[in-house]
């Protein structure tokens, strides 16, 4: 695996070259539209400050002060940093659902939820997979 700090990556990435840089899962995930098992990511509980970015660019996505427990099985954030994620309809499945993407590379992140009522400044959940980010202590 090639490292990612090496190259410019975006939308504009050959598949050959996310298969360099990213791991298996990773690849699967971020560029297939893959899932994660509930329960199972890294970042389910996680409770540090900081940012969580790409892991396949190494945009910054969310921060910690949006992250909250959902309860979910994934991490959840109420908002991301603005400008950083793309939203798109998702008909997969049979029900209609809002994938979210990196607004720089197209990486799959999860989907958006919203008018759960969970008790957040945007009433949205956003459930993202733990393998689409990598987190960066501090603020």
């Amino acid at each position: 695996m090639a490292s990612s700090a090496d190259v410019k990556l975006d939308k504009n990435t050959s598949e050959d070259q996310w298969k360099q840089v990213l791991s298996t899962e990773e690849y699967r995930i971020l560029r297939q539209k893959g899932t994660e098992p509930a329960g199972s990511g890294l970042y389910n509980k996680h409770k540090e400050e900081g940012t969580y970015r790409c892991a396949g660019c190494q945009t910054p996505l969310y921060t910690s002060e949006t992250k909250f427990d959902s309860g979910c099985g994934w991490p959840a954030f109420y908002a991301e940093i603005p400008g950083a994620v793309d939203r798109h309809v998702d008909n997969a499945f049979g029900m209609r659902r809002v994938e979210i993407t990196c607004s720089n590379c197209g990486g799959h992140l999860g989907h958006v939820f919203e008018n759960e009522g969970f008790p957040t400044p945007t009433d949205q959940r956003h459930c993202v997979n733990s393998k689409s980010v990598k987190f960066e202590g501090g603020k």
